[in-house]
């Protein structure tokens, strides 16, 4: 029986059918619409494949709500290969429509300048209850009908700095922050700088809009808000491992014309390894006739 890792890395690894052209397969963690973050990871080894240099960006745009029920096709266009960048168009298409679109830009590690701003104080995460523990203690808070979803085991393990419970949610502030690494190590076969980039953007989108619905005091669970990834970004600034606990602090400066915009960063041994900017839709469903 695979192990959990190996299920991801199973999922991310898209199967090649041509030089540029890459067929993914899917998961369902929460019904029938793909989460966005399997896209951004899937069309990062997508177009990792296509280069031998490690990504330093990618800027990404939800087009169409993708299905768990279809096969996803990647259709990576080769921009340039350059001396200092590589540049990479990626669409991934469902029924012969595209649903999502990103630019990924790759570059060979290099010294220079360097700075980062400060590494937020958290307990570690040996000193907090897993994303598991927490749901089994707030279980009888769901609906009968979300039983199975709900306590659906994600792909990544995750300790939550600050929990809540989205099924009572409250106005608090925007930042949150969570502690992740894979449950096992990556395998050998796939153990490189782009699996290990792939599973930190597979993750990256998991609660990322949440941090913009805090001070509503809304949730996706609660059905009074329609929440989606409109948009996503992610910077690689140095080499990390998924498998070694990563810190990732969120926080969102601004909601308004009912979208939110959300920021987070990602931490490994006090140093700063990935940004993550993203905008999403905070629909109140309240407010509609």
């Amino acid at each position: 029986m695979r192990s959990i890792t190996q299920k991801l890395v199973d999922l991310l690894n898209v199967q090649q059918l041509d030089d540029y052209l890459f067929q993914g397969q899917n998961t369902r963690l929460f019904g029938s619409h793909l989460m966005g973050g399997q896209l951004v990871g899937q069309a990062l080894i997508a177009a990792s494949k296509t280069t031998d240099r490690p990504a330093h960006s990618l800027h990404a745009y939800f087009i169409r709500s993708g299905r768990t029920d279809l096969p996803i096709l990647f259709q990576v266009e080769n921009l340039r290969d350059g001396k200092s960048f590589a540049t990479r168009q990626v669409h991934a298409l469902q029924d012969g429509q595209i649903i999502f679109s990103a630019m990924v830009s790759f570059a060979y590690l290099e010294e220079g300048l360097n700075y980062q701003v400060e590494q937020p104080h958290y307990p570690s995460p040996d000193e907090l209850e897993s994303e598991q523990q927490l749901k089994q203690m707030i279980f009888d808070d769901a609906p009968e009908s979300m039983h199975s979803i709900f306590m659906r085991q994600f792909h990544v393990k995750i300790h939550p700095v600050q929990p809540f419970n989205p099924f009572k949610p409250i106005p608090s502030e925007t930042n949150y922050a969570e502690y992740f690494q894979t449950f096992e190590t990556i395998p050998d076969e796939l153990n490189s700088s782009m699996m290990h980039q792939a599973i930190a953007a597979y993750y990256s989108d998991y609660n990322l809009l949440t941090a913009s619905l805090r001070p509503h005091g809304v949730s996706y669970a609660t059905g009074d808000v329609r929440s989606a990834s409109l948009d996503h970004t992610i910077y690689f600034h140095h080499e990390f491992k998924v498998d070694e606990w990563l810190l990732y602090d969120m926080n969102a400066t601004i909601s308004s014309q009912s979208r939110g915009l959300n920021f987070g960063r990602m931490w490994q041994d006090g140093k700063l390894v990935c940004s993550v900017i993203q905008e999403s839709l905070m629909r109140d469903l309240r407010s509609l006739p």
